[in-house]
């Protein structure tokens, strides 16, 4: 038995307004008449057996089946969106939407992005750094890049690469850490925390098999740029993750004082809804992407001294 929807004009209409709160806004938005939404809405209302406005003089409010309404005529209409701009023939700004954490993405994606745009120029690249949680296909992205120990079920991962954790400072600040003899001293340092890593201080001592030192105290912040302007700004000692610690090193703006680089258990991952790289341009990106890790990975694989 075919499904029995109400027509689609009349949940645009309905999906206006309850954005709105205002028939008169809708109306301005749809280019017809407020009269046009109040009557089409009005049908909408008989056919469905439901209220979905409250009408006052001081003005219009969804009721609470309306406001449960709007939220499945709002995911709908997205995705009836996002499933018209993938479609092969939508030739024409053509964009690659992809949710990726804000460090990463300065600090490693956008620097390669140039790569990726002399092979397909094209093509429109869409970073979104907000670091919620995303919904495939209904959120509009193509690709998220995200850090786990391993894969979740229901969404298509591969892995990019892992971490390298180093204790990294500012010049000025080894140079205090050094004793009587030139011996690097990690008990005087201040120690600097990220918040939400779920690999730090305590993971870093524990593998390299280094005893005495509190890991508990010191500095935290709540983002890796931040404990690394701290370091940079001669405030303690961070634990450098790499890539993420390269522009940095590279500069000179701080320094690996080690002794040992550790490989993280937690690596960085290319997500996707199952079958996503369908388009000529999306699969193209995947490819670059997967390149550019391994390349990275072959590079840095040279500094990590514990496996």
């Amino acid at each position: 038995m075919p499904r029995r929807l109400p027509p689609l004009s009349s949940l645009r209409l309905f999906e206006a307004a309850g954005r709105h709160q205002s028939f008169k806004l809708a109306a301005a938005e749809l280019s017809v008449t407020p009269s046009a939404v109040s009557h089409g809405i009005v049908g909408l209302e008989q056919s469905l057996g439901v209220e979905l406005f409250i009408r006052e003089p001081r003005g219009l409010s969804l009721t609470p089946a309306g406001a449960d309404y709007l939220t499945y005529v709002s995911k709908a209409f997205s995705l009836l969106e996002t499933g018209t701009q993938r479609l092969p023939n939508q030739r024409e700004n053509r964009t690659i939407a992809v949710s990726c954490a804000p460090t990463l993405a300065s600090r490693w994606l956008l620097p390669r992005l140039h790569g990726f745009r002399a092979r397909w120029p094209d093509i429109n690249v869409t970073v979104d750094t907000s670091q919620r949680l995303v919904g495939f296909p209904a959120d509009g992205f193509d690709f998220a890049i995200r850090m786990s120990r391993a894969p979740t079920a229901g969404t298509c991962w591969t892995r990019l690469f892992g971490e390298q954790l180093v204790p990294v400072c500012s010049p000025a600040y080894r140079d205090s850490l050094l004793d009587a003899n030139g011996t690097m001293d990690l008990r005087r340092a201040t120690l600097i925390h990220v918040n939400p890593a779920s690999e730090d201080w305590q993971a870093w001592l524990d593998a390299a098999h280094i005893a005495g030192i509190a890991s508990s105290g010191g500095l935290r912040f709540d983002t890796i740029q931040l404990a690394f302007e701290a370091a940079s700004a001669g405030l303690g000692v961070a634990l450098g993750r790499r890539p993420l610690v390269d522009s940095d090193l590279a500069s000179g703006a701080l320094v690996e004082i080690g002794p040992e680089v550790i490989c993280a258990q937690t690596a960085y991952w290319l997500v996707s809804a199952a079958g996503a790289d369908h388009r000529p341009d999306l699969s193209g990106f995947r490819q670059w992407l997967l390149s550019e890790a391994e390349a990275f990975e072959d590079s840095a694989s040279a500094a990590v001294s514990i496996p």
